[in-house]
Parts: structure tokens; C-alpha cells; sequence
């Protein structure tokens, strides 16, 4: 669960650097650069989240739900901080 945390903050957070930075740099002030290297990290970092995540789907036997919930957080700004919140707190109310 360690690697997803840590996966899932850092593929959030290069989202909203290529949301909130690199995309008005470009279309604002015609950097087009900010969204050639920011966007290239965020998309080794998406299909790294997406690894991670089916790793540790395995692992703590997620449901089908729980997979397709962190699947879909991946495409929404904040979403995979909100969902690993949620995945934590419910596999520690499983654990008692």
C-alpha cells in the first residue's frame, strides 16, 4: 500500500502541474516545452500508478469497484489523494 500512496501523490501532483502550469505556459505565453516535459513525466507517472495500483489490487484483494474507483481518480485533479484516503481508511476498518 506504501507504493501506491507514494505513486498515487506524486502522479496527482505532476496532474496539477500539468494542469495549473504547464498548460497556461503554453497556451498563455507559448511555452509549448512545459507541456512537452511535464506532460511526458505525468504520462510515465500515470502508466507507473497504474502498475502500482494493480499490484497492490492483488495483494490486499481489492474489488472490482475499489480497482475501477482508483482507475478513474487517475483522470480527475485531486482524485487519487481523495481515493487513497478512502482505500486506507476502509482496508483498516477490514483489518478490526
Amino acid at each position: 500500500m506504501k507504493a501506491f500512496t507514494i505513486v498515487g501523490r506524486i502522479e496527482a501532483w505532476s496532474f496539477l502541474i500539468l494542469l495549473g502550469i504547464a498548460m497556461p505556459l503554453k497556451y498563455g505565453m507559448d511555452v509549448p516545452e512545459a507541456v512537452t516535459v511535464v506532460g511526458a513525466l505525468h504520462g510515465f507517472l500515470f502508466a507507473l500508478y497504474l502498475i502500482v495500483m494493480v499490484g497492490a489490487a492483488i495483494v490486499h484483494r481489492w474489488s472490482i469497484g475499489r480497482v475501477l474507483m482508483a482507475f478513474v481518480a487517475a483522470f480527475l485533479p485531486f482524485g487519487p489523494f481523495i481515493v487513497d484516503k478512502r482505500i486506507r481508511k476502509s482496508l483498516a476498518a477490514e483489518a478490526g
